[in-house]
């Protein structure tokens, strides 16, 4: 497993919106912004998926995806493979966190599920030669 350090995590966490990156079982590509993320640890990353479709599709045919982050000019293009929660202590806490967060709005938000991330690559995509170097 790889595993962000404290940059990575400073700047996926104060970004307000990442991209995620998944792929039907053909290959057919689909990517979409994500808000509702928090890093559980330095190999886990959780998402609640309160909208996917193509995007929830896309993880029970094939688990791999892949985040992108970025601050200026700095970022990191984070693998790893997804398994979705529907049940337990995660997927509840994970209710409740984007419920509290749809009173903040004045909007209703519903949580579907919780999709948990293990890193296993993380990559620099910053500007310049580093781009696309495998960091860990």
């Amino acid at each position: 497993m790889a595993k962000m350090n404290q940059r990575m995590r400073e700047i996926f966490e104060n970004q307000q919106v990442v991209v995620l990156a998944t792929a039907s079982k053909n290959g057919i590509p689909n990517v979409v912004p994500i808000v509702a993320k928090k890093i559980i640890d330095n190999e886990t990353i959780l998402i609640s998926d309160q909208f996917f479709n193509k995007t929830l599709a896309n993880m029970k045919d094939n688990p791999q995806v892949a985040l992108t982050c970025w601050d200026k000019d700095e970022g990191y293009q984070i693998k790893g493979k997804a398994a979705i929660e529907t049940s337990g202590q995660l997927y509840q806490d994970t209710a409740r966190w984007i419920e509290e967060l749809g009173k903040q709005l004045n909007k209703p938000i519903k949580s579907k599920g919780a999709v948990v991330v293990k890193i296993t690559e993380i990559y620099d995509v910053s500007p310049g030669p580093q781009a696309g170097v495998k960091i860990t």
